[in-house]
């Protein structure tokens, strides 16, 4: 343990609080930063050191963990000019644990080796139970070297842990396709459960039918147990607008390759049309809701 790393951690949201709070239960020293200082202070009272800059927390650790929200505050974060790459300095190694594009895992790679850093492109899946209970999946492109430097750390947040190639943004197309398959599957669920509804059948029969046929998945014991059947969405939520950004990134990947994607593409059509109206920031699962008030409106209109 003398040569443990000691980590900082950018973004204390729903998934970066509990892994980072994981590293701290694995005895880790975590020195952590979020524009949301309670997130902060309850990050503090289990131990962990706040109350940082960038330039501040990059002078203390070795190995910097991020979790944000979107690509273009990622892109902020690693390459802004107050960013963790133009104030970074070498031995220090980055991973990046966000749902970004494999297009910035690679720019951030680039201007990292710039500066004599190491970087990692290391997206999630899993959810927040996940990342509460490290049984994480995480997804990583970069160095092998660099990768088995930080397996231990990573190991601390998630028990399914690949490292898919030496490609920083091979690890993100990877994650890309597993949430473009949860968001068909998502809808899938919510169809299914609406036409259940519509035709009278009892919803805890259905799931209690399907989970045990060749219709199961994940997602329907997720979506159904957790959040439909409770009618609650709020809780430990992967927003709809999160997985529409992560089904436009997988469409974005695919057009670059000229592929197609011929059932993701409606349904990033249908989302677009539809998101706004409401439910944008519950649960993906709330996709159900949805359903239910375009059909509202259709017979309100008819």
């Amino acid at each position: 343990m003398a040569n443990e790393k000691k980590i900082g951690f950018i973004g204390l949201g729903n998934m970066g609080f509990p892994m980072a709070e994981n590293l701290l239960k694995n005895g880790y020293t975590v020195y952590a930063l979020d524009i949301n200082k309670d997130s902060e202070k309850r990050f503090a009272e289990l131990g962990g050191h706040v109350g940082l800059t960038t330039a501040s927390l990059l002078g203390e650790v070795d190995l910097v963990f991020t979790s944000l929200p979107t690509p273009a505050i990622a892109e902020s974060v690693y390459l802004g000019e107050d960013g963790i790459v133009p104030n970074g300095t070498k031995p220090l190694v980055l991973v990046d644990l966000s749902t970004i594009s494999p297009e910035l895992n690679r720019t951030i790679e680039q201007e990292a080796l710039k500066r004599g850093l190491e970087y990692l492109g290391a997206p999630v899946s899993g959810s927040v139970s996940g990342a509460v209970n490290a049984t994480l999946s995480i997804m990583v492109g970069g160095k092998k070297e660099t990768f088995e430097s930080v397996l231990p750390y990573l190991q601390a947040i998630g028990s399914n842990v690949f490292h898919v190639g030496e490609d920083s943004g091979v690890g993100t197309i990877v994650k890309l396709i597993n949430n473009m398959m949860a968001g068909i599957h998502n809808q899938a669920v919510a169809e299914a459960l609406t036409l259940a509804k519509l035709a009278g059948v009892d919803q805890d029969i259905v799931y209690d039918i399907v989970n045990v046929s060749s219709g199961a998945s994940t997602i329907l014991t997720r979506n159904y147990k957790t959040y439909i059947s409770q009618d609650e969405y709020n809780k430990g939520a992967f927003t709809t607008s999160l997985l529409l950004k992560d089904l436009k990134l997988a469409k974005h990947v695919s057009d670059s390759l000229e592929g197609e994607l011929p059932i993701a593409s409606q349904l990033i059509e249908y989302y677009e049309a539809e998101v706004e109206k409401g439910h944008a920031h519950e649960d993906m699962s709330s996709c159900y809701l949805m359903l239910q008030d375009k059909l509202a409106r259709q017979k309100q209109n008819s």
